[in-house]
């Protein structure tokens, strides 16, 4: 067994199924450490257990002791972030897209059960040798508050996160996952994070900068956010998003857009993604496919890219 990874309050093995011989991630959260931890590790149980879809994660087990809980994931050798180490950050772009496809059908599933993520990041995304994306790690997604260090100290990424959560809006809804799942998109068709931000500060100047500095139009309400009129940034204009993702095509940069809007309600839902152009060059039976089932493999340039 391997300790390959410690997370908010957790530790994950790799581990072999003595009954199946199928390897297995073994998430161990530890009872006695810290308080939030049991109850959020509880919920995220609960949540995993009924979520069953062939782009999220399947939780086989659960074993409860006095001192931990651990929980039986299927096993995948791979994450995003991995796969674009491995790529030289340079991804074919039908693989883009089709990556991009099984993450918002793996979201598509989880909102419509009123389920949100709420730690979207490529390392969240784990990949296996056929080429299937599936969302894991859902251990804030109940969570009111986000910690800013994990368990074992790590800082906890604000790249993907949302401009309204930085801002501190407490009252979340499904358009805060959109909002990384849009930077995810930049970063495979680019290499790059789309903001890589260290601070709360910088990571909203980053986006600013990019995306043009809210003002009422494009994000009514904005001007009675007191955190917001406290940082008193510069007023920048939108710069052209295709200037800065040149290998995505025009229905590409469209979808980024929409993922990428200031107003929630007008941000696009992963529901409404999935349906649009974007997709279009991958045929209409990807969208017959039933929960359980991917066909990514008939689709994917190459496993590797």
């Amino acid at each position: 067994w391997s300790n390959n990874n410690k997370g908010t309050y957790a530790t994950v093995f790799k581990g072999r199924s003595k009954l199946t011989e199928n390897l297995v991630a073994l998430k161990e959260i530890r009872l006695e450490h810290e308080e939030g931890a049991p109850c959020t590790a509880i919920r995220e149980v609960s949540l995993l257990k009924n979520l069953k879809h062939a782009n999220i994660v399947t939780l086989h087990d659960i074993i409860h002791t006095e001192r931990s809980l651990t929980l039986v994931f299927e096993y995948l050798d791979s994450d995003l972030k991995q796969y674009l180490d491995n790529c030289g950050n340079l991804m074919c772009m039908n693989n883009v897209k089709i990556f991009m496809f099984q993450l918002l059908r793996g979201l598509s599933y989880c909102h419509k059960r009123k389920i949100l993520h709420r730690d979207l990041k490529p390392q969240n995304l784990l990949i296996n040798d056929k080429g299937e994306l599936k969302l894991a790690d859902f251990g804030l997604a109940r969570a009111k508050s986000v910690p800013t260090k994990t368990y074992s100290n790590e800082v906890v990424t604000l790249w993907y996160r949302p401009p309204e959560v930085l801002l501190g809006t407490t009252e979340y809804s499904t358009p805060i996952d959109m909002w990384g799942v849009g930077c995810i998109l930049f970063e495979m068709a680019t290499g790059r994070p789309m903001f890589p931000g260290s601070t709360v500060k910088e990571e909203l100047h980053l986006v600013f900068r990019l995306i043009g500095t809210p003002t009422e139009d494009s994000w009514p309400g904005i001007s009675n956010n007191d955190e917001f009129r406290s940082y008193m940034f510069s007023q920048y204009r939108p710069q052209p998003l295709i200037n800065h993702v040149p290998r995505l095509d025009s229905e590409g940069i469209d979808m980024l857009t929409a993922l990428l809007l200031y107003d929630t309600r007008t941000r696009v839902s992963a529901e409404a993604s999935l349906r649009h152009p974007y997709f279009l060059s991958l045929g209409e039976n990807i969208h017959s496919l039933v929960d359980s089932k991917t066909h990514t493999q008939m689709y994917l340039t190459s496993v590797m890219c």
